[in-house]
């Protein structure tokens, strides 16, 4: 091939075979990083702080000290009341999860604790059903307030659920949106303390119950929060949506969220609000 006055051959160069699960790439900005890195550095993207998914073990790990999480309820598992039909069953779906996952279901919950402070905790996790809520996770839920609300703990859950309420138990699953919330109510009404960690995505059913109601509700940055998703919103109303509709830092310019907090300061941050109140006896 020539360009100008000088010849050049073209020669195929065989790439290396790079292994896979080296370098991760960000969804956000492109950019390449080493998983061991991006792990150390809590899954937060270090050219963009984009905050990549957390599984709800690695959600425990980060907010209860080491050694004081005591799972509850860990062998409760969803039914098939609907005997649902489809594609893939419910039967079947589940048990796909459940062995991708490890969990039974769509949430952990327990007792804690947080800078040496009781607390009663729930993790929504978004690889089991995009995290959607059927009975076993409402009933998880309220269990784990109520044993709060006994013992007089504040409670803590972290929201990470694309999906709202569980089709395939119809209206089992609606239920849980008020039940969860009945729970809160009387845990409010004790005067007990409800944080509530929204990250990246809380939408639909979980939203609009138990993510929703905290005394503090807290965001990552950038998180997608609400109920319908923004493009199904413009596809409706026929119009285009304001720049970061939906995401933390809208919501909290618009007063539906107190606070962002960077997910290294999560803690710290929780350790400060938990210290406003008061521990009154052990956990039954």
């Amino acid at each position: 091939m020539l360009f100008g006055k000088k010849k050049y051959t073209l020669v195929n160069i065989k790439k290396k075979n790079i292994p896979e699960g080296i370098w991760s790439k960000c969804p956000e900005c492109g950019h390449l990083t080493y998983v061991k890195q991006l792990s150390a550095n809590l899954k937060v993207c270090p050219n963009c702080q984009y905050h990549n998914t957390l599984n709800s073990s690695q959600r425990v790990d980060l907010l209860i000290d080491k050694g004081t999480f005591v799972e509850f309820d860990k062998d409760l598992g969803s039914l098939d009341p609907l005997e649902f039909k489809g594609p893939k069953g419910y039967g079947e779906k589940l048990s796909s999860d459940q062995e991708k996952t490890g969990l039974r279901d769509a949430v952990i919950t327990g007792l804690g604790k947080i800078n040496g402070r009781e607390v009663g905790i729930a993790v929504t996790d978004s690889r089991f059903i995009m995290g959607s809520m059927g009975s076993v996770v409402g009933e998880r839920i309220t269990r784990m307030v109520e044993r709060s609300t006994k013992a007089g703990y504040p409670v803590v859950i972290v929201s990470g659920s694309g999906g709202g309420a569980r089709m395939y138990e119809g209206v089992f699953s609606l239920m849980q949106m008020a039940k969860t919330c009945a729970a809160l109510a009387r845990h409010h009404d004790a005067g007990l303390l409800y944080v509530s960690i929204l990250t990246d995505p809380t939408m639909a059913g979980i939203m609009a119950s138990f993510a929703g109601i905290g005394d503090v509700i807290i965001a990552e940055p950038k998180a997608l929060i609400g109920f319908t998703g923004p493009r199904v919103i413009e596809q409706t109303i026929r119009q285009k949506l304001p720049a970061g509709f939906q995401r933390s830092e809208f919501l909290l310019a618009h007063g539906l969220i107190d606070m962002i907090t960077h997910r290294k300061d999560m803690k710290e941050t929780l350790g400060r609000i938990l210290n406003y109140t008061s521990v009154n006896k052990s956990i039954a």
